[in-house]
C-alpha cells in the first residue's frame, strides 16, 4: 500500500520525522510541480481537523480508497483541532516536497501565512469542507443552505414559534455558514426567540457541556440548533439527563450516529442535513490535480448541496 495515515506530534521536528519516514526517497521528482502546471501527483498530504471525529475519518478512508486505486503516496495528518499543530504540519509537508495538500482547516484565517509558505515553496493547497485563507482552492458543502435546511426543520417542527438555543462552533467558515443561513430563516419567524448560544468545539462533549449548562439556564425552551451532529447528540444526551421534554433537535452531517439517533424514538434529533466528507475529499483531489496540472477550476470554490434527513425520510437515506 502507498499511503500511510500518521497521526500528528505537537513539535514540528517530531513532526517531520513522522513524515519523512512515509517518503519514498524521491522528493527532488515532487515539490513545486504545481507552480509550472502539467505536473504529475505522486505526493499529496491530508490535513484534517479531528480524526477522532466520524465525519473527518470517513474522508481519511475515502482517501485511502483513492490513494491505492490512483498509486499516489498520501499522508493523513490529525490537526487535533489546534492551529500551532497545523503549522507545524505545512512547514512539515514543505520539506517533504508533496504536491498537493487538501487541507481541513481548524482556523480558516488563522492558517492562512501557512498556506502562503506553502505556495511559495510551488505547492498547491485545496480546502476541503472549510475554506482555508490563500488555498488555491476550496471544496465544500453549501454550508449556508445546510444551516437553513437545519433551522426550516427545526421551525416547522416546533410551529413557528418558541424559544431555542444556538451552539455554534469553532472559526471556520463551515460552522459560521451554517450559523448564517439558520439565522436567514430565523429572522423570518419574529415568533421564535434565541435566548442563549454559544460557541463549542465541533464536537459531542461541547455540545454536552453547553446544552447542559444553557439548558439550567433556561426552563422554557422548545429547539436547539446546532452546527453539526456531534453538537447536536451532545444537546440530546443534555436534555436527556436533563429529564427534559417537548424539545426538537437538529444539527448538519447526517453522520452515522445521527441516523441511529433519528430512528430511537428515545432520541430528541429531529433532522440533520447530509453532507458527504469522503466524496468531498476526492472531489477536492480531483480540483487540486487539475491545478498541479495548470487547469485550475473556474469558480475558486466548489459547493456542494445537503439533502435534508428527517425522522420521516431517514429509512430511505444511504448514508456516508
Amino acid at each position: 500500500m502507498r499511503f500511510s495515515p500518521m497521526i500528528a506530534i505537537p513539535l514540528a521536528a517530531a513532526t517531520f520525522l513522522a513524515l519523512a519516514a512515509c517518503t519514498t526517497g524521491d522528493e527532488a521528482s515532487s515539490g513545486a510541480a504545481g507552480a509550472g502546471g502539467g505536473g504529475k501527483v505522486e505526493k499529496v498530504g491530508l490535513m484534517l481537523q479531528d480524526i477522532s471525529n466520524p465525519f473527518f475519518a470517513a474522508m481519511q478512508t475515502r482517501m485511502q480508497e483513492e490513494a491505492e486505486a490512483k498509486g499516489f503516496d498520501l499522508n493523513v495528518q490529525d490537526g487535533r483541532q489546534d492551529l500551532g499543530t497545523q503549522n507545524d504540519q505545512i512547514d512539515a509537508m514543505i520539506q517533504q516536497q508533496v504536491d498537493l495538500i487538501l487541507i481541513n482547516a481548524v482556523d480558516s484565517e488563522g492558517i492562512g501565512s501557512a498556506v502562503a509558505r506553502a505556495k511559495a515553496a510551488g505547492i498547491v493547497v485545496v480546502a476541503v469542507d472549510v475554506d482555508a485563507s490563500g488555498a488555491d482552492a476550496a471544496v465544500t458543502t453549501d454550508n449556508v443552505l445546510a444551516g437553513k435546511q437545519s433551522c426550516e426543520a427545526l421551525v416547522d417542527k416546533i410551529g413557528g414559534k418558541g424559544n431555542i438555543l444556538v451552539i455554534e462552533g469553532t472559526p471556520t467558515s463551515a460552522p459560521q455558514d451554517r450559523v448564517k443561513g439558520c439565522d436567514e430563516v430565523l429572522k423570518a419567524h419574529p415568533d421564535i426567540k434565541v435566548v442563549a448560544r454559544q460557541a463549542g468545539k465541533n464536537d459531542r462533549a461541547s455540545g454536552l457541556d453547553l446544552a447542559t449548562d444553557m439548558l439550567t439556564a433556561n426552563k422554557d425552551v422548545v429547539g436547539i440548533f446546532a452546527i453539526n451532529d456531534p453538537e447536536a447528540l451532545g444537546a440530546d444526551l443534555a436534555v436527556q439527563q436533563a429529564g427534559r421534554t417537548g424539545i426538537t433537535i437538529t444539527g448538519v452531517d447526517a453522520s452515522p450516529e445521527a441516523v441511529i439517533a433519528l430512528k430511537d424514538a428515545k432520541s430528541n434529533l429531529w433532522a440533520t442535513p447530509a453532507q458527504d466528507p469522503g466524496g468531498m475529499a476526492v472531489k477536492a483531489f480531483e480540483v487540486g490535480t487539475q491545478i498541479v496540472q495548470g487547469n485550475p477550476p473556474k469558480d475558486r470554490v466548489t459547493l456542494l448541496e445537503p439533502k435534508l434527513v428527517t425522522r420521516d425520510t431517514v429509512n430511505d437515506y444511504k448514508g456516508w
